[in-house]
């Protein structure tokens, strides 16, 4: 588990400024290394790139049993009802937005960044239901869960994972607890899910179609990424 989280912020480091020199050259070249290295576009890129190896590293490490397969390996466990958790995630997206309201959420976070421009909430928005939420899930629910169950049981697993899934994103958020808590109760809710139906899969149907909804009402809000001042007002 530790090589896996070591790996991960190996590959961010190393890709993130290979991306960003690539992209100063081809498309920046008037602009300062450390200012491209914070363009949404080249930290989405280089995640997407380190999220690749750190899958790759995934596979390798449940391949070391020669004839264990990957899938069952991870409780991968593709649900039949498939339709029920992406129901179940645009009801999610739309319960925390309600709650949200609630809560203190600040104007502006580390997140809002990424949404200057329509390319950028592209980027973002393809990245959010795609590789963030598979390697979240294989992580997290596939992985972590796991041994912290077989450690220090269900209860504490389910709400040990959920804690450490938010704290990952409470960099981008601000570490304003108000957005972090609603981050943990997705967090709650998706390892909830994995634990009783025993599936990666089903968490993360339920990922995509949150980080899905989420992107629909940002698209629909800004009239198509068009008007992204709007998410300030």
């Amino acid at each position: 588990m530790l090589q896996i989280v070591f790996l991960t912020v190996a590959a961010v480091a190393v890709f993130l400024p290979v991306v960003a020199v690539a992209a100063q050259r081809l498309l920046y070249p008037k602009d300062a290394f450390l200012e491209v290295v914070t363009y949404p576009v080249v930290t989405v890129l280089g995640q997407g790139l380190a999220y690749l190896v750190i899958l790759g590293f995934m596979v390798a490490i449940v391949k070391r049993e020669p004839g264990r397969d990957f899938l069952q390996a991870i409780r991968w466990n593709w649900p039949n009802n498939w339709s029920a958790y992406l129901l179940a995630g645009v009801a999610l997206s739309f319960t925390l937005q309600g709650i949200a309201h609630f809560l203190p959420i600040p104007k502006e976070v580390p997140m809002d960044r990424f949404f200057r421009t329509a390319s950028e909430a592209w980027a973002l928005s393809l990245f959010g239901v795609s590789f963030a939420p598979l390697l979240e899930e294989l992580f997290f629910r596939g992985f972590l869960y796991p041994v912290l169950v077989r450690r220090f049981g269900i209860a504490i697993g389910v709400l040990a994972t959920a804690a450490a899934f938010s704290l990952i994103h409470a960099p981008q958020l601000g570490r304003a607890w108000g957005p972090v808590l609603v981050i943990f109760m997705v967090g709650l809710a998706l390892t909830v899910t994995r634990a009783i139906t025993k599936s990666v899969a089903a968490s993360l149907i339920m990922h995509m179609a949150y980080n899905g909804t989420l992107s629909v009402l940002l698209f629909v809000g800004t009239d198509g990424f068009r008007h992204l001042e709007r998410l300030n007002q």
